[in-house]
């Protein structure tokens, strides 16, 4: 098979496109022949070295496939050669075959194609396990999202909105900001220039915001406590800001609030199928449809893997960069 390989940590440059032996399912596993993947923020991390996979997972990069079933393992009852899919992997998404476990593949939603369809997988499971299975966003309350331009945030905007929350952003240019008033935020805040803090207060009356996802970690730690509502959750899924800092405890017990950090890709296989069940039942339904919509950015062949992390990391993108095998 085709595959993304890198003889050492670094740069976008490390990464070479090459040939690997394939991939075999073993007993409830299954075999895809990929039509895309999506490049997330958690590959760059991988690709310099500091965010490994976890014990048994593919040294591959990607986290995320669309593609078609080529071969079942022992005991897979749920889908069968020629089935059209997406899925959330642990790794080996760079190729054009993968093996992952049943219960992370997903059907392909009504109405997208298999190579959008890629685009779907990782921003789903995570926007819907972190806001709504774990941090219980209900509808009117208050939803912040940071990032609102990226694939999470283009998603978790969409997601929030059609599920009845009041649903802020932050984003740092005009065309993004647009972008995400666009697909369905009530207020865009620039990071730039305004204080997301003040801005959620005074659209909100000083509630505050009841939900706010975070993928900045340190550097907005202190800032996302303040804008917390009584009771307000902060979920934590990435450390772009840093992975230290300071917590006011008294002012987060003040506002009875609480402070999550979960991330997707180190859970049990067994948590990762619940998940990517109840995506398939509450969301899949909202992306067929039409009221969620996959965003993509770009869409590049598998050799112009270095620039589509460039693009990445540059945050040119809106929405997710696919790379096709």
């Amino acid at each position: 098979m085709r595959a993304v390989t890198q003889s050492s940590p670094g740069g976008p440059e490390t990464l070479v496109v090459t040939e690997l032996p394939d991939p075999v399912p073993g007993p409830g596993e299954v075999l895809i022949e990929v039509a895309a993947t999506a490049v997330n923020r958690a590959d760059l991390l991988q690709r310099q070295g500091f965010y490994p996979p976890p014990p048994g997972a593919s040294d591959v990069i990607g986290l995320e496939c669309s593609g078609t079933v080529a071969a079942v393992g022992e005991g897979v009852t749920a889908w069968a050669v020629g089935d059209q899919v997406c899925a959330l992997l642990a790794g080996g998404g760079y190729a054009s075959l993968v093996v992952v476990p049943e219960g992370q593949v997903m059907p392909v939603p009504e109405g997208v194609d298999l190579v959008t369809a890629a685009a779907l997988p990782e921003v789903a499971c995570t926007v819907w396990s972190n806001v709504f299975m774990v941090a219980a966003l209900r509808p009117d309350e208050v939803f912040l999202v940071h990032g609102g331009a990226g694939g999470i945030g283009t998603f978790a905007i969409q997601l929030a909105s059609r599920l009845g929350a009041r649903v802020f952003t932050t984003a740092g240019s005009e065309d993004k900001l647009a972008r995400c008033r666009e697909l369905g935020a009530e207020v865009a805040i620039s990071y730039r220039d305004q204080d997301f803090v003040e801005v959620v207060r005074e659209a909100t009356d000083g509630h505050g915001a009841d939900v706010v996802l975070d993928n900045m970690g340190a550097k907005y730690l202190g800032r996302n406590v303040d804008v917390l509502a009584t009771e307000g959750r902060l979920v934590i899924i990435g450390m772009q800001g840093g992975s230290k800092a300071e917590l006011n405890i008294g002012q987060l017990l003040s506002k009875r609030g609480a402070v999550i950090a979960t991330t997707l890709r180190a859970r049990p296989t067994e948590g990762k199928a619940r998940i990517c069940a109840s995506v398939v039942e509450h969301v899949w339904p909202l992306v067929a449809d039409g009221s969620i919509e996959p965003v993509v950015s770009a869409v590049l062949p598998l050799d112009d893997v270095a620039e589509a992390h460039r693009l990445i990391e540059g945050g040119d993108n809106v929405g997710k960069v696919l790379l096709t095998p």
